[in-house]
């Protein structure tokens, strides 16, 4: 039997689940949306909510398919080779995605008369699933496989993302305002020539939704602290400075403190369980002088903010000098920035919480998510080689290293946000497409790498080019391509 591979085995687990659909409730339209309360948030096309009969049915086949050991078949797919044939009998999100592409390339799995299309490899036979959990979830449902948690395959455990869910949900009203669906929607308005009005309306619901958690936060005179916390190449430099501006703009005065200046120095920073320096732990920053500096500014009295210099791993022998007034509100951005441990003696009543991400994306289709992390990994490789002088070989070797801070370090304390903000724009793939392409071609064919280059660029080939003239400079997305209002590069 093969190594289990948690992203294989839920892309098994998928067509199985798709399969057992079909063959009980054929007239159903499965649509896969989001990564919620460790599983896939599943809907079905013109239906309010799943019953929980309809539920027991369905994990009974796939339980059946499944003991069943029925082999899977793979066929290597190309837009080059479709034909009017082909064309009639695709679902119509796969029919726009090849109208509006270039050449592209597919699997087609298939399970006894079943076919369905991937963009990754699937596991050759039903055998191998013997793992999954579905429970109903407000619209839809939750789909559930394993991972591999400390050397045990398992279920992971059961939580309730509720916050995220709204966010979700405001995500798919947007996207309904601007008329996408999918990727292949996308890629059709830009080829119309109307890209430029979808960008305008995707950055204006941005701004309409800063302005929203600005007035939430001056309605309250207790807050005092702002916290802005989020993953790797989030935008939270840039959401930052959008909200500052939205708070100055109500004669606040706002004052930004960057946590990477609470950076304890290089040789005292913690390493991990692999000897190296730990910089994504909260044990790595200075929090008796966070908490000092905190703690006096609210007393009026002047403070001295450190400066972290990053190319010697050194803070610097002299701070900025800073002294709040009673309508200034401090700004802490950070990737700690939700962790109670993090501010300490304050009243919880003084701090509004704020947690940022790139939480949504298109799908290619129906059946096809694209992971948010993969946009961030792109935001990251093109930021890196314009501000960093990193190329694309040096930000995915970090990569893991960084996603394995964040499901430790950030990913556990979203749902203490007092409001969520998905930084994702549904036009932002196709503006990174050229600088991404650019960067993963450069990386040669002995790099451990290699494989990882390919897939980005397989999935790029799905997007259409969009320039970047028509974003504007206050964007989030200007934050990693350059031309920034709020950056020098």
């Amino acid at each position: 039997m093969e190594k289990f591979e948690s992203r294989k085995y839920h892309l098994t687990a998928k067509l199985i689940l798709l399969k057992a659909i079909n063959d009980i409730y054929p007239e159903f339209q499965v649509v896969f949306r989001n990564s919620l309360n460790n599983g896939v948030y599943v809907t079905i096309n013109g239906k309010s909510y799943i019953t929980e009969e309809e539920i027991k049915k369905i994990e009974l086949r796939i339980s059946e398919i499944a003991l069943e050991s029925k082999s899977i078949k793979k066929t290597y797919f190309s837009s080059e080779t479709i034909n009017k044939k082909h064309l009639e009998n695709l679902r119509e999100d796969l029919k726009e995605l090849l109208e509006t592409t270039g050449i592209i390339t597919f699997f087609i799995y298939e399970l006894d008369s079943y076919r369905s299309y991937f963009i990754e490899e699937l596991y050759e036979n039903t055998s191998y699933i013997n793992i999954f959990q579905l429970y109903s979830y407000d619209e839809g449902f939750i789909f559930k496989t394993p991972k591999d948690i400390n050397g045990v395959i398992q279920i992971p455990p059961m939580i309730d993302d509720r916050k995220l869910a709204k966010v979700y949900k405001e995500s798919s009203k947007w996207n309904d305002i601007m008329q996408v669906s999918c990727v292949g929607s996308l890629n059709r308005i830009n080829l119309k020539g109307d890209i430029v009005e979808l960008i305008r309306v995707n950055e204006t619901l941005h701004d309409k939704k800063i302005t929203k958690i600005a007035e939430k936060i001056l309605e309250d005179r207790d807050i005092k602290i702002v916290t802005i916390a989020g993953p790797s190449s989030s935008g939270k430099t840039t959401f930052s400075n959008r909200l500052k501006l939205h708070l100055m703009a109500s004669e606040v005065r706002p004052l930004m403190i960057s946590l990477d200046d609470y950076y304890l120095n290089r040789d005292r920073v913690p390493v991990d369980e692999n000897g190296k320096k730990d910089f994504e732990t909260i044990n790595a920053l200075d929090i008796e002088l966070l908490n000092k500096n905190l703690k006096e500014l609210m007393l009026g009295k002047e403070v001295e903010i450190p400066k972290y210099d990053f190319s010697s791993g050194q803070r610097k022998t002299k701070g900025e000098v800073v002294k709040i007034t009673k309508n200034t509100i401090i700004i802490l951005e950070g990737i700690h920035g939700l962790n109670d441990s993090l501010i300490e003696g304050i009243s919880q009543s003084h701090i509004f919480k704020i947690y940022i991400s790139c939480l949504t994306q298109l799908n290619i289709d129906s059946h096809n998510r694209m992971k948010t992390s993969v946009v961030r990994k792109m935001r990251r490789i093109v930021r890196d080689s314009l501000s960093r002088n990193f190329d694309a070989e040096e930000t995915l070797e970090m990569w893991d290293r960084v996603r394995r801070g964040e499901s430790k370090n950030i990913f556990p304390y979203q749902e203490n946000a007092d409001v969520i903000f998905d930084t994702s724009l549904a036009y932002e793939i196709g503006v990174l497409k050229p600088a991404v392409e650019r960067e993963l071609i450069k990386i040669k064919m002995d790099s451990p790498h290699y494989e990882e280059a390919r897939k980005l660029l397989r999935l790029l080939n799905y997007f259409t080019i969009i320039s970047d003239r028509y974003v504007p400079d206050e964007s989030i997305l200007k934050e990693f391509i350059g031309g920034s209002y709020f950056y020098n590069y």
